[in-house]
């Protein structure tokens, strides 16, 4: 089973530019708000018409606009799963679930509707109203009435965004069991990093509305490739490259910058994570194998665990944000060390990033 899709959706300020294709598996759409993460899965659904491209799933077309095909929604198979789940409110949760299953024309439809309620757990809330329950309620029973319509590709649109902390974790781990479960292939929109990681096997990174290529969740996350994805990985510490005599330099840390991955003329920025970046108090010797950067500290802060160290390199404009450096450090492991102090940051070779500004697709 798969599904293969390439369009481009032109709203004159914005393009959508879409090519990816996953196979029997759970692949995130990674972006930021307004990059054309929805809209896609609206183009897929058949909400929305793209203006060029292909569609297809399983090696059915749904939309190919050289042909002239554009299957309806009705016809298409695909379940999507919106943000506030879309449940009727004036239905009870039988009467939600069971209207699809009219549709579908099923003549078992008690005996479905029953494995359905005890598949996702709403025994004893079929007679509930949407406004009754929970928002975890909501959302099993928004999947339980997809799943009746046996959908051959399933959409899932940011289904945790309006949820707190506690509930989101036990959903992710409802959610996990019916991605795992499910026989063909599944989308799931966030720009929730932790998310992704923790229930998709790979992820297809949209930077303003162009798709990168589609990469293992891991993958991504231990080595992004491109600034895009670096960003949406949650690394905190960027530098412009710049390529003189002797070699590449961190234009904004004002230092030349050491890495143990080569630095090509395709690179535009190097990228640093917060928790590899090392704080010393007062100047330090230069070692042949870091990088240390003279810094002075311009803010400190307590998270809960750590304490975050945020500095600027001497002979840089601590107003520029790609100047400033942020470290994340075990709580008691800075002494005595106040805003303003003189500081050097020490960044190991292995752990500078290079990355690209340019899109790749497949």
């Amino acid at each position: 089973m798969s599904l293969y899709v390439k369009i481009k959706k032109n709203y004159g300020n914005f393009v959508l530019d879409a090519e990816f294709e996953a196979k029997n598996e759970t692949m995130a759409l990674l972006g930021a708000s307004g990059c054309g993460k929805s809209l896609t899965l609206r183009c897929i659904a058949g909400i929305v018409r793209p203006d060029d491209g292909q569609i297809v799933s399983n090696g059915i077309t749904l939309f190919d606009s050289r042909r002239r095909i554009n299957l309806s929604p009705q016809k298409r198979r695909v379940g999507l799963l919106f943000q506030n789940y879309a449940l009727f409110p004036n239905m009870t949760v039988e009467g939600n679930i069971m209207a699809v299953l009219a549709k579908s024309g099923r003549r078992d439809r008690r005996e479905r509707f029953s494995s359905l309620v005890k598949k996702f757990y709403i025994g004893g809330l079929e007679n509930h109203y949407p406004a009754q329950l929970s928002g975890g309620q909501q959302q099993r029973v928004a999947i339980a009435r997809i799943m009746a319509s046996d959908p051959s590709l399933l959409m899932l649109d940011e289904p945790l965004s309006a949820l707190d902390s506690y509930l989101r974790w036990q959903l992710e781990d409802e959610l996990a069991k019916t991605l795992g479960s499910f026989p063909g292939e599944a989308l799931y929109v966030s720009h929730n990093r932790d998310e992704v990681l923790k229930l998709c096997d790979r992820v297809c990174v949209i930077d303003r509305g162009r798709f990168e290529k589609p990469r293992p969740a891991g993958e991504l996350f231990e080595s992004p490739e491109t600034l895009a994805s670096a960003l949406l990985s949650g690394c905190k510490n960027y530098s412009r490259i710049e390529f003189a005599d002797g070699g590449p330099r961190a234009a904004d840390w004002n230092i030349r910058i050491k890495c143990a991955k080569p630095i090509g003329e395709d690179t535009s920025h190097i990228g640093v994570r917060a928790h590899y970046v090392s704080i010393m108090p007062g100047e330090a010797p230069e070692a042949a194998e870091e990088n240390a950067i003279p810094c002075r500290v311009l803010r400190m802060t307590n998270d809960i665990f750590t304490v975050i160290v945020s500095v600027h390199p001497l002979g840089t404009d601590p107003e520029n944000d790609f100047s400033r450096i942020r470290a994340e450090l075990p709580k008691g492991s800075l002494g005595g060390l106040s805003e303003g102090d003189l500081v050097t940051a020490v960044i190991k070779p292995g752990d500078v990033m290079p990355l690209r500004r340019n899109y790749v697709n497949i």
